[in-house]
């Protein structure tokens, strides 16, 4: 045994930054629709693949379930109808961490589901 503890270090190398740094996501819902439960989740999914993204909630319209990333819309569920999956939002964050052009999400899954 040499001593080592075995622990490691989570944090990036020096001069790398921690993956979604800088990173600012914007998300606008309707509360009384009942989508906070929605961002909630959303927001929990993000925070766990980017722990260093700033992530912001603000109350909208009815109907509303709104993304934007970097001040760019990049979902609308009023466009769009639905809530967006969380992998094409993950997969936005990425693009906007490395500094690529942004698009807008257009998949979109089902507000609800009827039994």
């Amino acid at each position: 045994m040499s001593g080592d503890t075995g622990t490691t270090s989570v944090a990036p190398p020096p001069g790398e930054t921690e993956p979604g740094r800088g990173v600012r996501i914007v998300v606008e819902y309707c509360e009384p629709c009942g989508f906070e439960a929605t961002y909630l989740e959303l927001a929990s999914a993000v925070k766990e693949q980017y722990p260093g993204i700033e992530i912001e909630s603000r109350l909208g319209g009815t109907g509303a379930f709104e993304i934007e990333i970097n001040g760019q819309l990049v979902f609308s569920k009023l466009e769009n109808g639905g809530f967006p999956y969380e992998k094409d939002l993950i997969e936005a964050i990425r693009r906007a961490s490395n500094g690529e052009p942004l698009e807008k999400i257009t998949n979109s899954r089902p507000p609800c589901v009827i039994l």
